[in-house]
């Protein structure tokens, strides 16, 4: 059986910090030395977000009130506060 591996608050920072840039898990894990699945796995115990992508309404975009539209394209601006007043939820870390 393989041993488990030592993280480091060095090989923490790194993640903290090249996920908060924007990096993905398998940039972070060429520049550890890791696998994708290693880094990801470290990532999300350590609560390491990506920042959130804001995504502006297109302009000139009309929502009818017809209920027989389309459906809102995603991550449309609309589609959370229909479902509820509370704030759009950005993950399970504190």
């Amino acid at each position: 059986m393989p041993k488990a591996r030592v993280w480091t608050a060095a090989a923490d920072a790194v993640i903290r910090n090249m996920r908060a840039g924007g990096a993905t898990w398998a940039q972070i894990g060429r520049t550890l030395g890791l696998s994708r699945n290693t880094v990801i796995e470290r990532g999300r115990r350590l609560c390491a977000l990506a920042p959130v992508k804001v995504v502006a309404p297109v302009s000139g975009e009309v929502v009818s009130d017809d209920p027989n539209r389309g459906a809102l394209r995603a991550r449309h601006p609309l589609t959370w506060g229909l479902l509820t007043s509370e704030p759009y939820p950005q993950g399970g870390c504190q």
